[in-house]
């Protein structure tokens, strides 16, 4: 009986028996050495890329999947051992379309209140009726110092769905869906990562499995409210598991340097503070900042739990942000966020034909409910571009010509990585838009050996009809192999009784795996590929058999290292 069957029978023990718990350790480590053999095949998905830190869902060698596998297959399978192998199915990038790198690498450059300003849209996004094209060259030619030939920039804004109304408006804004947006943490005290960023939001939290002492801020880049005044502040935010509430504050300091110590942080008071529901603040009287430079902060604070006082006294609450803005009088409107290629040639920016960026508005059409597009305006290794993108360019661009190329660019969010920029290049052929293939799907073999996964490319077959029609057509005849096979023929088996006249030996079951191997299941394989054949025989008993065997200086020989 293996060992897994043993452990289960002591563990039952452990409440039944009056033994201690070093005894039954010591049983254990008693135990024959027996591991399972099982022969397996796995494809790796999403979360297995992720954990590997690939965001782009792909090995870029066969060296890299080799070295990074055998962990991912000890976590999965650490039951078994000596003889085991499992075949993986993985994806190789292969490479983008050509182009498609200079796009997703490019340049960003978002568009400010005051340059939408600047080309007549006196709000904070272009109105419905402007050509958006013809005004972001003059803002990038202003913005833009010393461009060099062949930049390429890829500029985001927003524009008016309709025509907006005079009311409060956001002049700078942060949101939190999967970016901590240039936010940075600083660890006070405590040694754990506080400030996380997830999906749709950023997070604090001080439990990791049970409640840790930790005191760390998030702190944003200097916010410049030269010139705005009658300024507003709102955060949109959840608070759970927090007994006292004080210990998470938004701060404020217009004298912060990079120490948080040495800086003077005014706290903000809201009148709706965060509840365990995520929910928007009022619009707080920020005036006292018109005009000003300023930082502002995220302080959350922890407090550990005593494990030698029986009273829970830890404090460690969840905190999560969604976003932040702060406000002024302006100009309000649902507007799409929008983002067009220009690239700088002969001292101008000229827009970059054949290339589409999806807006907000293109991600909430595949569908806003939790696990779309729209939920956060991107796709994510759950969220996968390539289940929704054949459909929305079959909608929105029905009438591609024969052979037309489109470069499609969207936001992506990798929980490896965070937000990226993403894209492929699609053509349009028999009425269709294909994907150009960056990545292919192989396999690659491993096998267990000496207490570790490694890199094997042994095959494994079970002979069946087809193997023992080869073997009696090819050894039927032959005296020396004759009572042999016609017991093989007889009985779809091989007669391993020593003493019987259909006796196969060791070195004539060699000799026709050989022939087999070499002229019906491998002819041409490579050097050192290995097989291990699995046959039926009979000792007086039914059972099977396996051999293996490798392909050395052009010869099929017996694997001695199996």
């Amino acid at each position: 009986m293996k060992k897994v069957i043993y452990l289960l029978v002591v563990a039952a023990a452990i409440f039944t028996g009056c033994n201690p718990l070093e005894d039954i350790n010591e049983e254990i480590d008693a135990l024959p050495e027996e591991p399972n053999v099982g022969a397996f095949e796995y494809t790796l998905t999403e979360d297995d890329y992720d954990a590997f830190d690939l965001g782009f869902g792909s090995f870029d060698s066969e060296d890299q999947a080799k070295d990074s596998i055998p962990n991912l297959l000890a976590e999965l399978y650490p039951f078994y051992g000596q003889g085991s192998s499992v075949l993986v199915n993985y994806n190789l990038y292969i490479g983008n379309a050509e182009g498609v790198s200079d796009l997703t690498g490019a340049d960003i450059y978002n568009f400010t209140n005051s340059d939408y300003a600047t080309t007549g849209s006196d709000a904070f996004g272009f109105y419905p009726d402007v050509n958006a094209s013809a005004e972001i060259p003059s803002v990038l030619a202003a913005q833009i110092s010393s461009p060099t030939e062949g930049q390429i920039v890829l500029a985001k804004y927003k524009q008016y769905t309709e025509t907006p109304e005079v009311g409060l408006a956001s002049i700078v804004e942060y949101n939190f869906a999967g970016s901590l947006e240039g936010w940075t943490s600083v660890e006070e005290s405590g040694a754990d990562m506080v400030w996380t960023s997830e999906t749709g939001y950023v997070q604090g939290n001080g439990y990791f499995g049970d409640q840790f002492s930790n005191v760390e801020w998030l702190v944003s880049p200097t916010v410049d409210l030269d010139g705005e005044e009658n300024l507003k502040f709102q955060i949109t935010q959840e608070l759970d598991f927090a007994g006292d509430t004080s210990l998470v504050k938004i701060l404020v300091s217009t004298d912060y340097t990079g120490d948080v110590a040495t800086a003077t942080w005014d706290e903000i008071t809201l009148a709706n503070p965060a509840t365990g529901d995520m929910a928007p603040s009022e619009d707080y009287d920020f005036s006292a900042y018109d005009g000003q430079e300023i930082n502002i902060a995220f302080k959350y604070t922890s407090i550990g739990d005593d494990p030698a006082t029986p009273v829970d006294e830890g404090d460690a609450a969840r905190w999560r942000i969604s976003n932040l803005a702060i406000k002024t009088l302006g100009a309000t409107g649902d507007t799409n966020s929008k983002g067009e290629y220009f690239v700088y040639t002969a001292g101008n920016w000229e827009l970059v034909e054949d290339v589409y960026y999806l807006s907000s508005a293109d991600f909430d059409s595949m569908g806003t409910g939790s696990g779309q597009p729209g939920q956060y305006n991107n796709f994510s290794s759950s969220v996968s571009p390539n289940n929704y993108l054949p459909t929305f360019l079959e909608l929105n661009f029905p009438y591609g010509q024969e052979d037309q190329e489109l470069f499609v660019i969207y936001d992506y969010y990798s929980s490896s990585t965070g937000a990226q920029i993403r894209g492929n290049l699609y053509t349009f052929t028999s009425g269709m838009w294909n994907a150009h293939e960056s990545t292919i799907e192989t396999s690659l073999q491993f096998g267990y050996d000496n207490g570790v996964w490694v890199p094997d490319n042994t095959i494994r077959v079970t002979l069946g009809a087809d193997e023992f029609g080869y073997i009696a057509d090819e050894f039927g005849e032959n005296p020396d192999f004759e009572s042999a096979v016609a017991s093989m023929v007889q009985y779809s088996n091989f007669d391993r009784r020593p003493t019987d006249p259909a006796y196969w030996s060791d070195d004539m079951l060699l000799t026709v795996f050989a022939a087999l191997l070499e002229n019906q299941l491998a002819p041409g394989a490579d050097e050192g590929q290995k097989y291990v054949l699995k046959y039926a025989i009979y000792d007086g008993g039914s059972g099977e058999e396996e051999m293996s065997l490798i392909k050395t200086d052009g010869e099929w020989i017996l694997n001695t290292e199996e």
